[in-house]
């Protein structure tokens, strides 16, 4: 038993040591707020906002969400629902099939981070690994304004995961 003990402390170890993927592309983040989305009262995703040392989000920093999903979720529904958001928000989207290489179909305990780099650019990882980085004058409001914008379809989400 003892034995066993120590042998899983160990295999805890480098996993204890290395960067979280939120600190490893966004140095200095603290968790700023979570909430839970929810369509007809089902859970959809867990979200956390990170920003630089938990501040409250300012638009001209980066920052970062990372959604865990609590349903399965195919890809088709995930950049469909996404490009769907984005142009009722009023912003241009970058072209379906470019979302299609970034989503990938989520089951429950599945994650994404995406983290803002400047106004033009977010980067995704699917469960830690890097999923794609979008390029497009104006993706950072266009995407992360889905979940932390003035019009997102739940204020009292937005409310909770801005903190």
């Amino acid at each position: 038993m003892r034995k066993l003990l120590l042998t899983l402390c160990l295999l805890a170890l480098p996993a204890a040591g290395s960067a979280s993927p939120v600190q490893s592309l966004l140095p200095g983040a603290e968790q700023r707020g979570a909430a839970t989305f929810r369509l007809l009262g089902l859970p959809v995703y867990q979200a956390r906002l990170f920003t630089r040392g938990g501040a409250a989000l300012d638009w001209a920093q980066d920052f970062g969400i990372e959604l865990t999903y609590q349903r399965r979720l195919s890809q088709d529904d995930l950049a469909e629902a996404t490009l769907r958001e984005m142009r009722r928000l009023g912003y241009a989207a970058p072209g379906r099939a470019q979302f299609e290489t970034c989503f990938k179909g989520v089951s429950p305990g599945d994650r994404y981070l995406a983290v803002s780099q400047g106004p033009d650019r977010v980067k995704f990882l699917r469960n830690g690994r890097t999923a794609c980085t979008l390029r497009q004058p104006g993706i950072k409001r266009s995407f992360m304004s889905i979940f932390v914008g003035a019009n997102t379809r739940s204020a009292r989400f937005t409310r909770a995961l801005l903190g």
